[in-house]
């Protein structure tokens, strides 16, 4: 567990409380996380690190009293910091005396993952330990998922009549991040499951993978086997004469370390294209 100076966590719960009014001015847009202002002054509270060097008196009471919110502690172990902030979550507000803190952890050297607001009783001599649940939503929103690449056949004009294959050509690898503070670590998995076309015309596909690319040697007028539309009406009449067809892949999100494990809500991405569908009689060429 994080271990905090006993009476530097007291002496800034202690000195929040008294500067609340106070201390949040109007915030300076690049200093901001939600609605926490660390550029703000006067502020002996801004900023709490947390980690597990032994007490140095003189250090830890210069920083909470002198620095305005600007860190001398940023080699602590774990890169955590506690920064008080004036709202709270909705229907709740302690009797006890304290505050309302954020936790912003950057152990990595990366942007801080953030996660609370959690609250801090006056005399509390260390902060609340995190849950792998509170972790896990931090490995969340680290997550970077790939927008779905669209791919059609034919490859340039559709025909109306003639079946067209879809298909994903990027966006459909699983994705994972981490997050970690003292004591545990959780990482968090995204899985592709399915992909919603939305075809321009009213259609809409639901595919259970990213499709089948179309192969040269196959049958023009063959239908794909997994993932495809046939267009009944040209675009001659919509904007630009093109049909907007939108494709939206739908992740499952699981979680596990420190021995739990769980699952968040679907996320989704999307990404969109144009397609010309025309009229046509005859099949002149093939597919390319």
């Amino acid at each position: 567990m994080r271990r905090i100076a006993l009476h530097a966590i007291a002496a800034a719960v202690a000195i929040a409380l008294a500067t609340t009014t106070a201390a949040h001015a109007a915030p300076a847009p690049d200093s901001i996380y939600g609605n926490v202002d660390c550029a703000q002054s006067p502020s002996a509270a801004c900023d709490i690190a947390a980690g597990t060097r032994p007490h140095q008196p003189n250090v830890n009471d210069q920083h909470l009293t002198d620095t305005h919110g600007h860190s001398d502690t940023a080699d602590s172990e774990f890169g955590c910091r506690y920064v008080p902030v004036e709202h709270h979550p909705p229907g709740e507000q302690p009797q006890e005396p304290g505050g309302w803190y954020m936790v912003l952890c950057s152990p990595d050297g990366k942007d801080p993952d953030s996660h609370g607001p959690v609250w801090i009783a006056a005399g509390q001599t260390t902060p609340p330990a995190l849950t792998p649940q509170q972790v896990a939503q931090m490995a969340r929103g680290r997550l970077q998922l790939p927008a779905p690449t669209i791919t059609a056949s034919p490859s340039g004009t559709q025909l109306v009549h003639l079946p067209t294959w879809l298909w994903l050509s990027g966006g459909w690898t699983p994705s994972s991040a981490t997050a970690a503070v003292p004591g545990v670590s959780v990482t968090a998995v995204a899985t592709p499951m399915t992909v919603t076309w939305s075809m321009g015309d009213g259609g809409t596909v639901t595919c259970a993978g990213p499709g089948t690319p179309f192969k040269a040697e196959a049958d023009p007028k063959s239908a794909s086997p997994d993932c495809g539309h046939t267009y009944r009406r040209s675009s001659a009449h919509e904007p630009g004469q093109t049909f907007r067809v939108s494709a939206t892949v739908h992740w499952t999100v699981t979680w596990s370390g420190a021995g739990q494990s769980g699952t968040f809500p679907n996320l989704t991405t999307t990404n969109s294209a144009t397609f010309r569908v025309a009229e046509s009689q005859a099949l002149n060429n093939g597919r390319r």
